[in-house]
Parts: structure tokens; C-alpha cells; sequence
């Protein structure tokens, strides 16, 4: 049988085990034998190329676990001095004696987690409307441009965030905003005591304000990425049926996302209770508790920020046990909202 050169080029695109074109031909010549030969080996590298890449992702994944678990265990062994001194005790101590070396964590965690706190109050809210500005209601030419405007707020280095907040927004607080908060909320039962003291612009509620400026648009951005995977034909068969945008929200949109607001909101938390250089310039840095939130205080962020570079011996032990403190509190967070992801799974679960 005679073959022109096209027809030979359709049989080597068709023989990916290399036959002879006489084999091809014919069928009766080929050797069954070469045949499965050519088969297991075929067979035999992909297994060997599967192996392979199964083995280098899990050398990838372990990395990320080896050096979470030496991160922990080196914290801790740096630290264990300042624990075997104080014990469980050092947590909710309020010393910080630097000269006779009596160190206590209460004031740095009381700091953090009033700051971290007030941020995500103010943030969450905020970038839930944004979220849903720009995806529900937004028109199409303004879309583009503010969602842009909110990605780089989340560029923007924690350093001119504090450098803003230091020479721009601690006194135009102090001006106005303290004395407002003062004369209405500060005149309230219950809270007032929160809006009381010196107003000069700086502590912990002047901290938290920043914080949520720092992790607004890193809420907003994941919950806007997240409500816009939600398929349209849901969207569209909701108002088909008469809902409004509210109720399209409510029973479309946010059940249909929710672990993705869930870990947005994680996110932005997680970077509240990290932040150092935006809270170290308008926290106030002072070693002490307070009723007022005008009041300047220290987070554990900030505290490193200030004394690791002069810290020795003891206090440097103490330092790196507010670390570990603080590597504790933010796996204590994640961990409460993945609890919460899974709950929420189950009672939808339960009801459908």
C-alpha cells in the first residue's frame, strides 16, 4: 500500500508509541507483545511524573508547617525565662518595671485588644457598604475607578498611615473630635467614662481609628471580590420574583458568601492585632491602664517596636514573651472564626 507524505504525517501524529508504518498498516504485523511493553512504560511515567509532583507540593505545604512550628518553638524558648519567673501570672500583670525587672502583659494585651477592637467596630460596617456599593448599586463608569482607589489604600505602608496620623489626624481630633465625643457621648451613662481625661489627640481611640483606615479596604476588597462570584442567575431571579436589593442581600448574597466575609473580616483583624508602626505613632506608648479611651496606652506591638533595640538579658526574654503572647491571641481568633465558619455550615445544613 503506497502513502503520500500528508498521509504520513497523519499517521506519526497518530502513533505516540512509535510503530513502524508497516505495523500501522497493517494490523496483523504488530507485535502485541511491543505493544503493552510500550504501554506499561507509558504507564509507568506518568505514575513516576504524578509521585514527583505529589511529593514536591507536599515539601511546599510542609515548609509552611516546619517553620510556623519552629517560629513557636523558638518564641517560646527565648521566652521560657520570663514564664519561669512569673508563671501564668505574668498575663495579667501590670508592672513594667524595666529597671528592677517586674514585667507584666496586661497593659500591652489590654492595648491591643481595645485597639484592634475599636478598628474592626468601625471597619467592618464601613466595608460591608462599599462591598456592596460596588457590586449592587454602583454605576458602571464609577465601578472601575473606586474600586482601584480602594486596592491602593491597601498598598499604602503602615509607616505613612502612622505618619498621618501623628501630624494630620491627631490634631484635628483633639480639635474637634475629642471635644464632640466628650459632650455626647461622654455625658451618657455606662460609656461616659470612655470619652473622659486630657484631650491631646492620641491613645488608644486615636489608634483604633487608624486601624480601621489600615484595614478597611482590606475587608471591602475581599468582600467585594467575594459577593461578585455570586451567579447572576440567583441575582436575577430574586428581583424576577419581586425582592428587593436589600433582600437580594440578605437571602441571596450574604448566605451564599458568607465564609468569604467571615474571612475577610479575619483578615482585617488579624492585621489589627499585628499592626506596629501606625499604632506606635499615635497610641501614646504609655505603660498603664486607663478608663478613658483618650487615654495613651501601649500595645505588644508597640512595646517591641520601642524596646527591642535597647533590650538585653531579662527584659529582651520579656519581649519575646509578648510575642508569644501575641502569636497566641491572633491563633485563638482564627481559630474562634473558623469554629464559627463550621457552626454556621452546620445550622444551614440543619434547616435545608
Amino acid at each position: 500500500m503506497n502513502t503520500s507524505p500528508a498521509d504520513s504525517g497523519i499517521l506519526a501524529d497518530k502513533n505516540p508509541l512509535n510503530f513502524s508504518k508497516e505495523q500501522i498498516m497493517d494490523p496483523s504485523t504488530a507485535d502485541s507483545g511491543m505493544l503493552d511493553k510500550r504501554r506499561l512504560q507509558t504507564v509507568k511515567k506518568q505514575r513516576l511524573q504524578d509521585f514527583i509532583f505529589h511529593k514536591v507540593t507536599l515539601s511546599f505545604s510542609l515548609i509552611v508547617l516546619v517553620s510556623l512550628i519552629g517560629l513557636l518553638v523558638s518564641l517560646a524558648m527565648v521566652a521560657w525565662p520570663t514564664f519561669k519567673k512569673f508563671g501564668i501570672e505574668f498575663i495579667w500583670r501590670v508592672e513594667w518595671d524595666i529597671i528592677n525587672e517586674e514585667f507584666g502583659a496586661a497593659i500591652a494585651i489590654f492595648g491591643t485588644l481595645a485597639s484592634a477592637t475599636i478598628a474592626i467596630l468601625i471597619a467592618m460596617p464601613l466595608s460591608f457598604g462599599i462591598a456592596l456599593f460596588l457590586t449592587e448599586t454602583c454605576p458602571t463608569w464609577l465601578r472601575r475607578p473606586l474600586g482601584t482607589a480602594i486596592e491602593l489604600l491597601a498598598a499604602v505602608p503602615s509607616i505613612i498611615y502612622g505618619m498621618f496620623g501623628l501630624f494630620i489626624f491627631a490634631p484635628l481630633f483633639a480639635e474637634y473630635g475629642q471635644p464632640a465625643l466628650q459632650s455626647t457621648l461622654g455625658q451618657m451613662p455606662l460609656i461616659g467614662p470612655l470619652f473622659g481625661g486630657a484631650m491631646n489627640g492620641i491613645g488608644i481611640l486615636a489608634a483604633g481609628l487608624i486601624l480601621a483606615f489600615m484595614i478597611l479596604p482590606f475587608i471591602a476588597a475581599v468582600m467585594r471580590d467575594v459577593f461578585e462570584i455570586v451567579p447572576p442567575i440567583l441575582r436575577e431571579s430574586a428581583y424576577g420574583v419581586g425582592c428587593t436589593t436589600w433582600e437580594v442581600v440578605r437571602h441571596i448574597v450574604l448566605p451564599y458568601t458568607q465564609q468569604g466575609v467571615i474571612g475577610g473580616v479575619m483578615l482585617g483583624l488579624g492585621r489589627a492585632l499585628g499592626e506596629t508602626m501606625a499604632v506606635t505613632f499615635v497610641i501614646g506608648n504609655s505603660q498603664r491602664i486607663s478608663a478613658s479611651l483618650f487615654s495613651p496606652g501601649s500595645s505588644i506591638a508597640s512595646t517591641l517596636a520601642n524596646e527591642f533595640g535597647e533590650a538585653a538579658d531579662f527584659h529582651l526574654s520579656t519581649l519575646f514573651a509578648l510575642g508569644l503572647l501575641l502569636f497566641v491571641i491572633t491563633f485563638f481568633v482564627l481559630a474562634a472564626a473558623k469554629i464559627l465558619i463550621i457552626r454556621t455550615e452546620r445550622a444551614k445544613g440543619l434547616k435545608t
